[in-house]
């Protein structure tokens, strides 16, 4: 459990601190990756339904036994990142700059599956006390 409980707790922090800055970064993103953004809704909108999802990340950090079926769309939503943004690279709709990002959240979601098998049967031997005898 502690394993599963260590992934969601890092998943959790690496996502608000990737996502957070965006709240004031629509102008720079823009300018980075142009044109402006012209849709500010669709914009915020993702990055607070991004923010909900770290929030529950965190959330399962706290009782991965308890909330484990949460596990199952967590590890759809990295997946379905992974695959959309793999599709629009090979469709040159994506720079390859976005592929670290991709590769994190391919990485995370190969911990997500871990995770989910690893809770299966509740505690396992990691989290059984250590005996000084």
């Amino acid at each position: 459990m502690r394993f599963a409980a260590r992934v969601y707790l890092v998943a959790g922090i690496i996502g608000l601190v990737e996502i957070v800055p965006m709240y004031f970064t629509e102008s720079m993103v823009g300018i980075m990756y142009p044109p402006q953004v012209t849709h500010p809704e669709f914009y915020y909108g993702f990055a607070g339904v991004t923010v909900a999802w770290q929030i529950l990340f965190l959330t399962l950090a706290r009782d991965p036994l308890r909330f484990r079926p949460l596990m199952l769309p967590a590890i759809l939503e990295k997946a379905s990142f992974v695959a959309a943004a793999l599709v629009l690279y090979a469709g040159q709709r994506m720079t390859a700059a976005m592929l670290g990002p991709v590769g994190i959240d391919a990485i995370l979601g190969v911990l997500f599956v871990i995770a989910y098998e690893r809770t299966r049967t509740g505690a396992t031997a990691e989290d059984a006390p250590v005996r000084n005898d």
